[in-house]
């Protein structure tokens, strides 16, 4: 399944993103979503995949990993795209039929949407990749403390963000080996019409609730055994530590940031 969902996972590595503290990954990730929306032409965006491109360089993982953590996604995006070249409406009409109207723009659009979708999932994917999950945890943790002066379970909300985020590539897995065990059972999967496809599903929903829930029952378990009673009065045996490579990371971003507004048309 490896091959097949990579988002949610971490790969261990010594990379340049790997030793970059975590409040600055998930910083820059966050970033990186809000200021995409800046880009509107063809010279922005190839100015996104560079930066994306030379991110991936750095972080020291296979460019297949990235590939991979797209495929799960492609139909959504795709369907996406579709939609913005039926429906968008443009001064170059190339065809229309009632409310369906494909133009120039629509097009245009819809290869903005594919590579932005694209590229969203890739800088996710390398926040996930090169990040412990308790690190993420603690990096979480942090940006939401000011939320702690009103009485908000931080630790608590970025504890289960983290184990949410572990939980998708565990969930992943499970679903693979109880569809090969429906398989040698004789289910056929995206066989049929559409109704036989919803028919077939039934058999996995099932067992893989009952993997879910044991999962969680286990996972408390574990934390119950070792002694844990929430955030308060816990110390951290790994302290986050803010350095000159984490300040140019920002920088970087902010003169994207600027890049991307002057090359807006």
């Amino acid at each position: 399944m490896m091959d097949k969902l990579i988002f949610g996972r971490y790969i261990p590595g010594d990379s340049l993103i790997h030793r970059l503290d975590p409040r600055t990954k998930l910083i820059g990730a966050i970033s990186f979503i809000i200021i995409i929306f800046l880009a509107n032409n063809w010279i922005s965006y190839l100015a996104l995949i560079a930066f994306v491109l030379t991110a991936v360089k750095l972080s020291g993982i296979d460019p297949k990993f990235f590939i991979n953590g797209v495929k799960p996604l492609i139909w959504l995006i795709m369907f996406t795209v579709i939609l913005q070249i039926l429906f968008t409406s443009g001064q170059t009409i190339w065809f229309k039929f009632g409310p369906i109207i494909i133009s120039q723009e629509g097009v245009l659009n819809g290869v903005y949407i594919f590579f932005r979708f694209v590229l969203i999932i890739f800088m996710s994917t390398i926040l996930t990749l090169t990040t412990m999950p308790l690190s993420l945890t603690d990096a979480i943790e942090f940006l939401l403390r000011p939320l702690s002066a009103v009485k908000v379970p931080v630790h608590e909300i970025a504890l289960m963000l983290s184990i949410a985020l572990r939980f998708v590539p565990t969930l992943m897995d499970e679903t693979e080996k109880i569809m090969n065990a429906q398989r040698a059972r004789g289910i056929d999967f995206g066989e049929g019409n559409i109704y036989e496809q919803m028919k077939s599903i039934v058999p996995l929903l099932i067992p893989l609730f009952v993997s879910s829930f044991n999962r969680a029952e286990e996972l408390a378990t574990a934390m119950e055994a070792r002694g844990y009673k929430g955030g308060e009065g816990r110390t951290k045996y790994r302290q986050l530590s803010w350095e000159i490579r984490d300040t140019s990371v920002m920088v970087a971003f902010v003169v994207l940031s600027g890049v991307l507004f002057l090359l807006r048309t």
